[in-house]
Parts: C-alpha cells; structure tokens; sequence
C-alpha cells in the first residue's frame, strides 16, 4: 500500500444524496486498496437541496448553479477540506464557474472520465445520464480534445432515461423494468459502433453494473472517486499528468 502525504481532508459536493452515497462508498473502496488504514482520508459532504439545482439547470441559469457549487466549496473549505469535487454530471458545466471563487482546488470528473477512456484506446462511447448530460456539452469538450466520439441515446430514449433517473434512482427506487431498459439502450450503443458506454448519472450503478452491461463501463462516480485518492496521495502532480496525459 501507499502512503500518504498525510491524512488528507476531502470534500464532496453533494447534488443528488443518492449519487453522493454512493461516490462516498466508492472513494473509501479506493482508499481502502490503495492507503494504509490509519492513513485514509477524512471525508466532509456538503448540500444543497437538490430541487434548487433541479430549478436552476432547467431555467438554464448555470451562474446559479456555479454559485451553489462555490458556497459548498466555501463551507467544505472552513470544514478543513483540501480539494473538492462533485460526483454529479448534470452539473459539472458549471465547475469552471464555482472554480473562479473556490478557496480550494477542484477536481473535474469529465476530464477524469476522458482520460480512462483514452487510456483504454476508445475512440466511440455512449452515454447514459439525464437529458442536461446525454444533450447537452458536458462530456463533449474533454472527450473531443482527446479524439473520442460521443453518441447520444435516441430523443425517446434520452426521455426515458430523464424520467428514471429523476423519478426513480434519486429518491433510491429500483425498477427491473428500468433496469432492462438502460441496458437495452446500452445493447443499442453497442449495436451502433460504441466500444464502451459512460454511466453519465451517479445514480446509474445502481442499475447497471459491469458485470450485467453489454458494453465496457466507465462509472463517473468511480473514476472521480478514485482520482480524488491518487490525488490525495500525489498532489497536483497526478492532476496535471491526467489532464494533459
């Protein structure tokens, strides 16, 4: 195992509780094979309720949505937090906003997600998630610096998936039929040249798993949560050879 520069304190920025939960699990799954135990990190969450950035993201007011992101920043920071990052897509157009304020440094889950990928020698993935992340820029920039094509699910589908995700998976209901749903709309990006398929929700894990998905994986969730701990361990270094790696 590796030691750490200390006992590192990290923030999460929670958005949906749900997707939160789970990240806090995966980031001490890492820790937990990467760290030795009296050198895991300590871990502050902070939120706001997940309906003002629901109002905001759908009035298209990002500046809103930066501001809520920088004031968990600014409270995880007087908490003793180092870093922050937030496990939740929807939102991650508006980190360059918060950044601008931050008292601390952020993580970007995108470009942590476009590096895997690259690493992997992918060059076309889907995307599951909401419909802000499956038509919107989220993943778009940091996918096409590194010459990876994104493909979108089908308008129909991108509704579909809207409404499990914000009816179902963030309030923790488990459908088998949505279930069988993402994974036929996975089989469908399988079926249109994609190599593997990014779970652009926090919350998706909780019905699609690697062993179950007709195409490779790249949880959002995971991937951050595991740079959030090579960081901790590294430094900034470990964030400059992702990002221009």
């Amino acid at each position: 195992m590796t030691r750490i520069r200390g006992n590192t304190h990290i923030g999460i920025v929670a958005v949906s509780p749900e997707g939160a939960a789970l990240c806090y699990q995966q980031l001490f799954r890492h820790a937990s094979i990467a760290l030795e135990p009296d050198r895991h990190p300590t871990v502050s969450i902070h939120n706001i309720p997940l309906s003002r950035y629901v109002e905001a993201v759908r009035r298209d007011d990002w500046r809103a949505v930066g501001g809520f992101l920088s004031e968990s920043a600014v409270k995880l920071a007087s908490m003793g937090a180092e870093f922050c990052f937030t496990p939740d897509n929807a939102v991650q157009h508006a980190v360059h906003l918060a950044e601008v304020s931050s008292p601390i440094p952020w993580l970007k889950m995108t470009e942590a997600v476009a590096h895997e990928i690259a690493r992997d020698n992918r060059t076309t993935v889907g995307v599951i998630g909401t419909h802000y992340v499956t038509t919107g820029s989220a993943y778009q920039t940091d996918l096409g610096i590194k010459g990876i094509k994104l493909v979108r699910p089908s308008d129909d589908d991108a509704e579909l998936l809207d409404r499990i995700i914000f009816d179902e998976l963030v309030f923790g209901v488990i459908s088998e039929s949505s279930r069988a749903a993402m994974i036929r709309i996975i089989e469908d990006f399988r079926d249109r040249g994609c190599e593997g398929v990014i779970l652009g929700s926090s919350e998706a894990p909780l019905l699609v798993t690697p062993d179950r998905s007709p195409l490779p994986v790249y949880d959002a969730s995971n991937i951050m949560a595991k740079r959030a701990i090579d960081y901790a361990i590294a430094g900034p270094a470990v964030e400059r050879s992702q990002r221009f790696g």
